[in-house]
């Protein structure tokens, strides 16, 4: 949501600096948002599928070996459970009784030895389709002013809603994050002003009228 939120924001900014219509800007603000979400959640599910890839090649690597080094697997497992604090007959034990269920024993040895957990893999498809909601909403945002009004008055209000709904996201990240809220809220509207003092200042220099 930041990321459609900042950088639509700059976007709609930066086209209305160059003081063309309304109806562009609006034009400029829907394409950006359609185009970000759709590029947005295809890199999500571009990254997932290839993180789950790579995650399954590895837990099957894990299995082969299981199966083929069962004794091997077993000691190695007790000298893990032993590194957690277990006494070494405890832990002989642990894994003894982890090794004797096949798929118990290749969840374990996953999240052990690879911190994967074979049965809860993230879902590129869900990934990719929380992306493209929350960078849409976020996008779509500073462009509602330009279906209510126009000119100066619009860009004001395309600012103060950017504003607005980066310093909600600035606390939300604090929060969740255990960290300073009001340095993740000043933090987060400072990077949405920059971003926006850039691109105006791109528009008034290039200045293009379209007619």
């Amino acid at each position: 949501m930041s990321d459609g939120l900042v950088s639509n924001v700059s976007l709609v900014i930066g086209f209305s600096a160059s003081d063309v219509n309304s109806s562009l800007v609006r034009l400029a603000g829907i394409a950006g948002a359609i185009a970000g979400s759709v590029s947005m959640a295809a890199g999500e599910w571009i990254s997932i599928s290839a993180q789950n890839e790579l995650a399954q090649r590895e837990i099957a690597v894990e299995s082969r070996s299981l199966s083929v080094n069962e004794a091997a697997e077993q000691e190695e497992l007790a000298q893990m459970y032993q590194g957690h604090g277990m006494q070494p007959e405890t832990a002989r034990q642990a894994a003894d009784q982890v090794m004797r269920n096949p798929k118990n024993a290749l969840i374990v040895h996953s999240r052990e030895e690879l911190g994967l957990d074979p049965v809860a893999l993230p879902s590129a498809w869900k990934a990719a389709g929380l992306s493209f909601i929350c960078f849409l909403v976020g996008a779509l945002l500073p462009v509602i002013p330009w279906y209510v009004t126009s000119g100066e008055a619009a860009k004001v209000a395309s600012v103060v809603i950017g504003v607005a709904a980066a310093a909600v996201l600035g606390w939300l990240i604090g929060q969740f994050a255990d960290r300073n809220r009001w340095f993740s809220t000043l933090r987060q509207v400072a990077i949405l002003l920059v971003a926006c003092a850039v691109t105006y200042a791109i528009g008034r220099l290039l200045n293009v009228t379209v007619s």
